[in-house]
């Protein structure tokens, strides 16, 4: 592999490329791609290309360095900016002056499209973003010297010059680039998600104020109903066992249930202002 380490650029002299340089360590590639340039596809252009990809991949690494503390994760800020870095040495043109004045702005750009089209739970106002770069930065400041205690939003207002409210405004947005899955497991060994959690609507909430709407229009019920509604619903006796023990005919009492039924649900749906059927007794 071809690494240079040289502080110097070729063709120009030391101190102005230094001082013009952005990254002390950056290799002198030059040779590297004027042969990815010349090269057709094949085993030995990507060979070139994989050179140049390991050569440049420190300075990538420092850029997504840049965005870290942000809600995401070192390793696939230093992915996406790897992936920067392949487009940039795809698109670069040796003649158009030095690789690393293209590739910052696009390994830049792509670390930040990450951030723009992947990272941000919530569509926040430009404003509420400048205010969250901000806090960002203040807080990191404050917290540079080891064991500094987390800044107060009163001890950010003073370092920013911004007001308390605009400072709540930042962390809030410093909250919105990352939502948490439902997937996600909780601490413990117990292997439950967040969903697990969360509650759900309960049917049997609904057979409770029904029954409850129901009770009225059941006790003004003649006797002999009540006590038909009762063996068919609560005792699940069928029809013709009940017809059987009141000596009556199976259709006399299949007419009764269907004429209780639809009297208590009117008057149950009257008294509640409901509207749709209920979940209490229908006809069997």
């Amino acid at each position: 592999m071809l690494i240079d380490t040289s502080t110097s650029r070729p063709g120009t002299q030391a101190p102005q490329s230094a001082a013009a340089r952005r990254h002390d360590d950056a290799p002198d590639t030059a040779e590297l791609f004027a042969r990815l340039t010349v090269l057709e596809d094949g085993p030995e252009r990507e060979a070139v290309r994989d050179e140049l990809v390991t050569a440049w991949l420190p300075m990538a690494h420092r850029i997504a360095g840049r965005f870290r503390d942000r809600g995401e994760s070192v390793e696939d800020l230093r992915q996406v900016a790897a992936l920067g870095l392949v487009k940039a040495i795809d698109r670069f043109d040796p003649e158009r002056g030095a690789f690393e004045s293209y590739a910052v702005p696009t390994i830049t750009g792509e670390v930040k499209r990450h951030f723009r089209d992947r990272m941000w739970a919530l569509r926040v106002p430009r404003r509420v973003q400048e205010l969250r770069n901000k806090v960002r930065v203040a807080r990191r400041e404050l917290t540079q010297t080891p064991g500094s205690p987390e800044p107060t939003v009163a001890a950010l207002a003073a370092h920013t010059g911004l007001t308390e409210d605009e400072i709540n405004c930042g962390l809030e947005a410093l909250e919105s680039f990352s939502t948490l899955s439902l997937d996600a497991e909780l601490a413990g060994d117990d292997g439950y998600s967040l969903a697990d959690t969360l509650g759900a609507p309960d049917a049997s909430y609904d057979v409770v104020v029904d029954r409850e709407s129901a009770k009225e229009s059941l006790r003004r019920l003649p006797e002999r109903e009540r006590a038909i509604l009762y063996m068919r619903f609560f005792e699940d006796m069928t029809q013709s066992r009940i017809a059987d023990q009141l000596g009556i005919s199976q259709m006399h009492v299949s007419r009764l249930i269907s004429r209780s039924c639809a009297r208590v649900r009117a008057e149950a749906m009257g008294q509640g202002g409901r509207k749709g059927g209920g979940h209490g007794p229908s006809a069997a």
